[in-house]
């Protein structure tokens, strides 16, 4: 579902801030994540400071919870340097 009736249930302060990561099931956690990594640059490039900031802030809290959840997570060796 997209679009305003997705955000009928929603408060003004999830609109304005996004819902509590922690409250986020992990497949909206990765796609919420995706979706900041898809406009990353286009914010950092043409966005409003205060845009900006609301990106920066929004994409470490999701990554924090993520890194909660996973603490463990996989590394692939080949992603490493030497």
């Amino acid at each position: 579902m997209s679009g305003p009736a997705q955000y009928a249930d929603a408060s003004a302060a999830d609109l304005d801030t996004g819902v509590d990561p922690a409250e986020l099931t992990d497949d909206d956690l990765i796609r919420e994540m995706s979706s900041l990594h898809r406009t990353r640059l286009d914010t950092l490039r043409h966005g409003s400071d205060a845009a900006l900031a609301n990106h920066l802030r929004r994409t470490a809290e999701l990554e924090t919870e993520y890194l909660t959840r996973y603490p463990g997570r996989e590394v692939d060796p080949g992603r490493l340097r030497d």
